[in-house]
């Protein structure tokens, strides 16, 4: 197997990624429910070096992410469960190493915690505050986390979370931008993970 083939790039739909390069790819559907348990059996079934997680995103207003904008996740946190994090976890940390490498062949993308909820404006009130609003991220690197298994999210940003005219939204644009930075990013992963 190629280094490149070390590397499981998930993506919610099939408009986020495109045909690989030499990697391994996961449509793991819409939703943190189905996130998880399809990267779960992926991870059970052909273990991977490490996991790129990509997609697009919605952006707060405030924080000033236009789209196409690229962000990294320097965090994921779970927006919809409402326990205390001694009954089950509600952030998960990334790979600081494939932060380092997203951050190298993405200088001028944004760095953020990234919220999941499997519902538009389900991150309104969350804490940690988020910034950009997902519907995966934290599935995919709980998994991960618990496989151990390194593991970043890398997002484009489609929208404005408070635009509700969703005519106005640019998703050819944010699946563009994600698109063409998936190669490269698992281009730099592949040299992390030998």
């Amino acid at each position: 197997m190629s280094d490149r083939g070390r590397i499981l790039v998930v993506a919610a739909t099939a408009r986020e990624v495109d045909a690989p390069d030499g990697w391994r790819t996961l449509l793991c559907g819409v939703g943190p429910v189905e996130a998880a348990a399809r990267t779960a059996a992926a991870i059970s079934a052909d273990r991977p070096g490490a996991i790129l997680h990509v997609g697009i995103a919605g952006a707060r207003g405030v924080a000033g992410l236009q789209p196409p904008s690229l962000v990294i996740g320097e965090g994921s946190c779970y927006c919809d469960l409402g326990v205390p994090a001694e009954r089950a976890p509600r952030t998960v940390t990334p790979s600081p190493i494939l932060v380092a490498a997203a951050r190298r062949v993405l200088p001028t993308a944004a760095l953020r915690v990234i919220g999941t909820s499997a519902r538009v404006g389900g991150t309104s009130g969350c804490d940690p505050a988020c910034d950009v609003e997902a519907m995966e991220g934290f599935a995919v690197l709980r998994a991960a986390q618990l496989a151990g298994i390194p593991a970043l999210e890398v997002r484009a940003i489609s929208n404005s979370i408070e635009e509700r005219d969703r005519s106005r939204w640019r998703f050819d644009d944010a699946f563009a931008a994600v698109v063409a930075a998936t190669p490269r990013l698992v281009a730099e992963f592949a040299q992390c993970v030998r």
